[in-house]
């Protein structure tokens, strides 16, 4: 049979023979390393995606990472807290004499300057982190029983740290003013934290 192959006219004989038969092969074979590296990127890909999608947040993380608050059961110069990230957050509904005493302040009064408008979004609404800004205690001031400080807004009794009723350190070792989370109006009585 080999011999009716090659005497019949336009056969390959000898090295163009094996050329073409090499040359089959090779596509053969650039298949077959095509196919091979595509398992190959699949496999790799179903081993690592388990380990990367460890490594995003737990439901139960970002379930945290935002609080919703009803605002709309808060009266007028009441206060209510929330918990937001583990941390206590103030949200409290001031009086026009509270919004009047905050706007009152001059900046060369206060050790860290910050005017009651880049403090609050809408003026009747003062949302900040509960957690004094000295050594991580949570003032008081959230009752009407408790003792609200020199300036009418919260005091933290550990060290004896005086807020305004715009959050802002009036006296007393700590630092700063007391911080304000990221927040957002979802509605006129709803907000987002976080």
């Amino acid at each position: 049979m080999a011999e009716t192959l090659a005497t019949q006219p336009g056969a390959p004989h000898g090295a163009e023979a094996h050329r073409a038969a090499a040359a089959a092969g090779g596509k053969r074979r650039d298949f077959l390393k095509l196919v091979t590296a595509g398992f190959a990127v699949v496999g790799t890909g179903a081993i690592a995606w388990p380990f990367i999608h460890s490594m995003n947040p737990s439901r139960d993380v970002l379930a945290l990472s935002t609080t919703e608050v009803d605002l709309s059961p808060i009266q007028v110069g009441q206060a209510v807290t929330v918990v937001w990230r583990g941390k206590p957050v103030f949200v409290r509904r001031r009086t026009e004499q509270e919004i009047a005493a905050a706007r009152a302040v001059s900046l060369s009064e206060l050790r860290d300057p910050q005017t009651d408008e880049q403090r609050v979004i809408r003026p009747e609404w003062l949302v900040m982190i509960g957690v004094c800004t000295h050594l991580g205690c949570v003032p008081l001031g959230q009752k009407p029983t408790d003792p609200k400080g020199e300036y009418g807004g919260w005091f933290c009794p550990c060290h004896g740290s005086h807020y305004d009723t715009s959050g802002r350190i009036r006296r007393g070792p700590a630092p700063s003013n007391l911080a304000v989370p990221p927040y957002a109006f979802t509605s006129d009585t709803q907000i987002r934290i976080g």
